[in-house]
């Protein structure tokens, strides 16, 4: 064991070996409750407390510390509430989740602590967000994220990362490298010699350090914090052991005995009990007993009064409540005197200028939007008026963007992350329906996070460049959907969205960007998302649409007004929150329904409202719901092809079938 980098008196000798004690002492009880049958799972960190307790105890209480499954430490050493720590653990109401996520997965904003997720490496990214925030503000803190040997073959791990590095974040990256991730063994996970070599491909720092020496993990965590003020990252590999299985239930019988005994004399606990005795701190085993019971003394109390806590009881209308922060539109202003005429692309371009003009806390993130100005130019000349700061090039990331955009949105920026394409967000599916849209529900304060994606067909860009994904994402409560189909729309819509407290995803049809003008205040005018609109009234029959499809329907039903047939044309603009209120009412007044979409038919959002309209308007109809959908085949790339792929190809012959019936 190495000396410690700075003297200890005897008294904060045995304070740090209390601290140390704490977390075994607690998990050793949960291992008994556990056979008892009193909590249903748990995560062993017996034998690598050295870490948590080191870097928790080398840092100070403004850093941001994001734990991992085996990092009980972290939290004791923030002293978080023992109560509702073990409350948490034993899901009972009383527990920071309320019995709504297991263990580790919480955070406490006002410890600094942010929870993890079942992810492994997701919340890396978010360090980088919450770093960033400390850069651009000055604050002076750092964040230091915790993953296991098995979470560095993550895509997140190094987009986090390259992230901090190209950025020059204060950020610190701790490996708990332990041996194992779950059954298999360390050089089945990588090939290089030690994982710690990575941060030199990366261009940061890094340093491999005896995990099971508290000594070692202050010494590296203080000099890695000093380093990252100055904007210089490091990864730490802490070499450990696990001494119990991932989960209890999984076992060690994979570790060979002769491994386990070998570890066991590595102890964190009994190594530094051996320094204390070698500095004549303590003298022997009967002030080992007493340090013991005295920490016994702090925590079996409270334990014992949270197995006793009420478990939580199901209120669906709480439940949902937890979902969305209430939206007060209180910045509305009067409608300027002045319009002018835009482009759908303009009006998208002048939501964007508004808020960066008036609110600090608004920056962009993604790739090619600063000099380039983006691959639709909606950005051009961003990065002449507000900076670099605010106007932020990624690498070609979509995970570590969106990653990084909840770590500032935890810190109260208000982040807008540019998708190139839509299509691309399939690369960060993680970041929105894991983290992003179950943020609140869980714990956290409320993300205002934009995500700006253009979308669709009709442009001949072929299967990756052309997809309509925005239903995939209606099935993820706690997310936002808005999809706008006039210039307005996409002005008075994107700033609503941008000033909303809750994570929104933004679709924007590339075909319109340049192929509709409309006049158009010259102000934004926000408003509460989830209304849909009457585009035409009719009687005969509701085309109920949103996008792309507004356009379709409105040319259709120009063609059916001449022969005195009119078509009521419902926008739905948001997808989530949906109006089916609307939708009902329409279809109640024409008792026809044709629902008209973009992207294929199967499972896409018109299915839903298909299923709706079935359950709760089917004595109103007088003929069955049909769809209008693409086919049930990618995008192809000739224009040839991708006409009589799109919905618009099939919609008069479906509508001739509905008026027929």
């Amino acid at each position: 064991m190495i000396r410690p980098d700075q003297p200890l008196t005897k008294q904060q000798a045995l304070t740090l070996y209390k601290k140390l004690l704490l977390p075994r002492r607690i998990e050793e009880r949960m291992l008994m409750l556990l056979r008892q049958n009193k909590i249903s799972k748990w995560f062993s960190g017996i034998g690598q407390e050295a870490i948590a307790v080191g870097v928790a105890s080398a840092l100070s209480e403004d850093d941001y510390l994001l734990p991992m499954h085996r990092n009980l430490g972290l939290f004791t050493m923030r002293q978080v509430n023992l109560y509702k720590l073990f409350c948490q653990l034993l899901g009972k109401a009383d527990g920071f989740t309320g019995g709504r996520d297991r263990s580790f997965h919480f955070g406490i904003p006002e410890k600094r602590i942010v929870g993890m997720i079942s992810h492994l490496a997701a919340t890396m990214p978010v360090a980088d967000g919450l770093a960033l925030a400390s850069k651009l503000r000055d604050s002076g803190y750092v964040a230091a994220s915790f993953c296991g040997d098995g979470a560095t073959s993550e895509g997140e791990f190094h987009e986090a990362l390259n992230l901090a590095a190209v950025w020059k974040l204060p950020v610190i990256f701790v490996i708990e490298n332990n041996g194992y991730g779950l059954s298999t063994p360390t050089e089945e996970q990588y090939a290089c010699k030690d994982l710690v070599d990575r941060a030199w491909g990366y261009g940061i720092g890094g340093v491999k350090i005896d995990g099971n020496d508290i000594f070692s993990v202050r010494d590296a965590v203080r000099k890695a914090k000093k380093l990252a003020l100055k904007g210089q990252p490091t990864l730490i590999e802490a070499k450990t052991f696990r001494m119990r299985g991932h989960e209890e239930a999984s076992g060690t019988f994979y570790v060979s005995e002769d491994k386990i005994k070998e570890w066991k004399k590595k102890d964190p606990l009994l190594r530094f009990e051996q320094w204390l005795l070698h500095e004549d701190i303590i003298s022997g085993s009967d002030e080992r007993t007493d340090l013991q019971a005295e920490v016994d003394e702090y925590f079996m109390p409270v334990l014992e009064r949270a197995l006793e806590a009420e478990e939580p009881e199901f209120d669906r209308r709480q439940q949902e409540q937890r979902l969305f922060a209430p939206v007060a539109v209180h910045d509305k202003q009067p409608e300027s005197e002045n319009v002018s005429e835009k482009r759908f692309v303009d009006a998208i371009r002048f939501s964007l200028e508004q808020v960066l003009e008036k609110h600090e806390e608004y920056l962009m993130m993604g790739q090619d939007i600063a000099e380039y100005g983006g691959v639709f130019k909606v950005t051009e000349g961003f990065v002449n008026r507000f900076g670099k700061e605010r106007i932020r090039n990624t690498p070609i990331i979509e995970a570590g963007a969106l990653g990084c955009a909840v770590g500032l949105a935890l810190e109260g920026f208000k982040p807008i992350v540019e998708m190139q394409f839509a299509d691309f967000i399939s690369c960060g599916f993680n970041q929105v329906v894991n983290n992003i849209s179950k943020g609140q529900y869980r714990w956290m304060p409320p993300l205002n996070i934009t995500i700006r994606a253009p979308h669709g067909a009709g442009v001949g860009a072929g299967p990756y460049h052309s997809q309509s994904p925005e239903g995939w994402f209606m099935q993820h409560p706690g997310l936002k959907i808005v999809v706008p189909a006039t210039v307005e729309d996409a002005q008075h819509l994107l700033y609503s969205a941008l000033i909303d407290p809750n994570p929104v995803l933004f679709f924007e049809h590339k075909k319109l960007y340049r192929s509709i003008r409309q006049v158009t205040n010259d102000r934004c005018i926000p408003e509460e998302l989830g209304n849909a609109r009457i585009h035409r009234r009719g009687s005969d029959v509701s085309i109920i649409t949103y996008g792309m499809g507004v356009h379709w329907a409105h040319s259709i039903a120009d063609q059916y007004h001449k022969r005195e047939i009119e078509i009521e044309i419902v926008d739905l603009r948001c997808l989530a929150p949906l109006d089916f209120a609307t939708v009902k009412e329409s279809v109640g007044k024409t008792n026809r329904a044709l629902l008209l979409q973009e992207p294929s038919a199967t499972l896409g959002p018109m299915s839903e409202l298909s299923s709706l309209l079935g359950e709760q308007c089917f004595e109103q109809l007088d003929a069955p719901i049909m769809r209008c959908s693409s086919l049930d085949i990618p995008v192809p790339f000739s224009p040839a092809l991708e006409k009589h792929y799109l919905a618009e190809n099939r919609l008069k012959e479906t509508l001739d079938q509905l008026l027929a019936y």
